[in-house]
């Protein structure tokens, strides 16, 4: 099915189809009952599907591709194929049901996961009252994930879909950055600044690993006892574990507690706790901190694709919009993280 050339969207899922797909799939009746579209999924759609299998309720997550897709981001077969290697590595994911790259049941491939209860949303797990006390809690259990991910390293046959790991990620990201910028043919000097003082003074990169590559605050989901899935694998790539550490602990991914450094929720020594008590080498702080550089830059260019998203008229969206909006703010922490006062003693540090 092509999409609807009055709105760039996907067809509506087809429920019946879908029900025929999942009885195969598990190997018994399944009927579909409702699918509803979920809030959040800012580059992916996600769909709640209520279904009653076997006679018993079921509930599951299907995400498929949005009209308009990030240079960097995954399709969904290979995204699924990533869960699942994290899944059997001890990682708190959502089941993986299946992957169909038939196009009836939702106009085009799609990847569907058992439904997990939680909160996801940023802003609400930084500021909730009932959510405050799991904070340090959080972060620990986000380093200890981080961990089982980075325990995963190539050559993994089940993970060939990824290629050969770069020689360097930092340097990789660096021209990899620089080549969407110049693909949307945008003059933004501060993350030209930003990229280059990367790639002068990016640190030895360590062994590589599994890592999410966006493993924040709002893409994990959290309940009563803290963390229960890490979300949103669609980045995932072989590199310097440091990266994911740098990445959550950047002040855009605190949700306006700058305080709390470690994704809005605790502290930089939370985080690195709960990496090391689950296994993970020691941390390289000024390696995370030369990551967090990284992480804005990564993220403005990833906007600057969202607002591109929005203009090019492909998927059209007030959301995407507006997430080109925040770039001057994120290029604003790149030079005051990269200033003279501050990058000379970085450099230090990092010998």
């Amino acid at each position: 099915m092509a999409d609807d050339p009055a709105t760039g969207r996907r067809p509506p899922i087809d429920r019946a189809a879908l029900g025929g797909w999942l009885s195969a799939r598990l190997g018994a009746h399944a009927l579909v009952d409702a699918v509803e579209p979920l809030g959040g999924g800012a580059i992916q759609e996600n769909w709640r599907v209520d279904a009653t299998v076997a006679g018993q309720p079921r509930r599951y997550v299907l995400r498929r591709d949005a009209p308009a897709r990030l240079s960097f981001s995954h399709d969904r077969r290979t995204e699924y194929e990533i869960v699942a290697v994290a899944r059997a590595a001890g990682v708190k994911v959502a089941d993986p049901v299946g992957f169909c790259d038939d196009p009836a049941p939702a106009g085009g491939p799609f990847a569907l996961f058992a439904f997990v209860e939680g909160v996801a949303l940023g802003h609400k797990v930084v500021r909730d009252p009932a959510l405050a006390s799991l904070g340090p809690v959080i972060a620990r259990q986000v380093g200890a994930e981080m961990a089982r991910i980075h325990a995963v390293r190539p050559p993994r046959t089940d993970l060939a879909v990824l290629g050969e790991p770069p020689a360097d990620r930092a340097l990789a990201d660096v021209g990899e950055l620089r080549a969407v910028l110049d693909r949307l043919a945008l003059s933004r000097p501060a993350l030209e600044w930003g990229l280059r003082w990367a790639e002068t003074g990016a640190p030895p990169p360590g062994p590589p690993v599994l890592i999410h590559r966006d493993l924040r605050t709002g893409n994990y989901l959290v309940d009563a006892q803290g963390l229960a899935a890490v979300l949103d694998w669609e980045f995932a790539a072989w590199g310097d574990r440091h990266a994911d550490l740098g990445w959550f602990c950047a002040a855009c991914w605190r949700f306006g507690r700058q305080e709390r450094v470690a994704g809005g929720v605790g502290d930089r020594a939370d985080l690195y706790r709960g990496y090391e008590e689950a296994g993970g080498l020691p941390v390289e702080d000024a390696a995370v901190r030369f990551w967090e550089v990284m992480a804005h830059l990564r993220w403005a260019v990833i906007a600057l694709e969202q607002g591109a998203r929005h203009t090019s008229g492909r998927d059209p969206s007030l959301e995407l919009a507006l997430t080109a909006r925040i770039v001057p703010e994120l290029e604003l922490a790149v030079l005051g993280a990269t200033a003279p006062d501050r990058w000379r003693p970085w450099r230090a540090a990092a010998g």
